[in-house]
């Protein structure tokens, strides 16, 4: 007998890919970017959809009718997993990716589905030198790793019902600990890493993404805004960030860097920050979240890999 699958997948453009090859069962889209901004534990409450409203109205001029339509909407058609032999999330190795999937997860548990949950996940492709998004792979490829998907195991959803509250709470330091956790999860220590260096370099004020793209500026030819995002987008290792995320901290960034002759170049303060001797933590601070974590509430030290309180 046929199983009834679900499947949750991280985006359109996935989606529409996976409706080409006639996959069995219903599809739901995980439309949402919940590595920056409020999160709430309760995902789909009241609480949690205006906090994220909110966020993406003043952040990214969302709309609360485009935010209803594209994400609520299929939200609610969750309403109907117990109607469902098995569920299959489809999320990438990136950060942007492994926040939505442990939201989800949480989700499923939070409304006590009991099913066979699975997870395809991209990354390291044999015989490719980068990790490679779903969209990005071959017919064949995405075959291969739905074949070879890999069922969640009760220790496996544990784990990511309790990040995802620890993501929620201003519990950054117990997040990092779970780094040395084993799972099927094969990226998420990745992520969690890569999470831990958003906050502020205790030296510089910085991130390391921040600081990466004053790199960048200062290592290529980068002739305009738009060429400095495609470099970042390429080369942002496991944070997944897409275009408008990227635009907004090269927006941030501009007391760094200038124009001069049809080029990007680091001013004084950009140098400074490559430099590590100037801390520059009050020039971009704002009231940015990564979840129940106030970005500015505590510093990265790069020394120890720690995460400081500010105070």
């Amino acid at each position: 007998m046929a199983k009834n699958t679900l499947h949750i997948t991280n985006g359109d453009s996935l989606t529409d890919r996976l409706n080409t090859l006639d996959l069995a069962g219903d599809l739901v889209i995980w439309r949402e970017m919940l590595c920056e901004g409020p999160t709430i534990e309760e995902v789909g409450s009241q609480q949690f959809i205006e906090a994220r409203k909110k966020f993406l109205k003043e952040t990214y001029k969302v709309s609360e009718k485009d935010y209803e339509q594209q994400f609520v909407s299929q939200l609610n058609k969750l309403n109907a997993i117990n109607d469902y032999d098995e569920i299959i999330l489809w999320f990438e190795f990136d950060l942007f990716c492994h926040i939505n999937m442990l939201a989800a997860i949480s989700y499923l548990i939070q409304h006590k589905n009991e099913m066979p949950i699975y997870i395809v996940c991209s990354g390291w492709v044999k015989g490719q030198a980068q990790l490679k998004g779903l969209s990005e792979l071959t017919d064949e490829q995405l075959f291969t790793h739905y074949d070879k998907k890999i069922k969640l195991a009760p220790e496996d959803l544990k784990i990511a019902h309790h990040i995802w509250q620890l993501y929620c709470d201003e519990k950054p330091v117990e997040l990092k600990a779970e780094i040395k956790k084993s799972s099927n999860f094969k990226y998420l220590s990745s992520c969690i890493r890569a999470h831990i260096e958003r906050f502020p370099n205790k030296n510089t004020g910085l991130n390391t993404l921040e600081t990466n793209i004053l790199k960048l500026i200062d290592l290529h030819d980068i002739h305009s805004k738009r060429q400095l995002c495609g470099f970042v987008l390429k080369h942002q290792g496991y944070y997944g960030y897409g275009d408008l995320q990227i635009e907004r901290m090269i927006k941030a960034l501009k007391p760094f860097f200038r124009m001069q002759d049809g080029q990007l170049v680091l001013n004084t303060k950009g140098k400074k920050v490559l430099e590590g001797e100037t801390n520059f933590y009050d020039t971009l601070k704002d009231d940015l979240a990564y979840g129940g974590t106030h970005k500015y509430a505590f510093l990265y030290n790069p020394a120890s890999h720690e995460l400081l309180k500010y105070s």
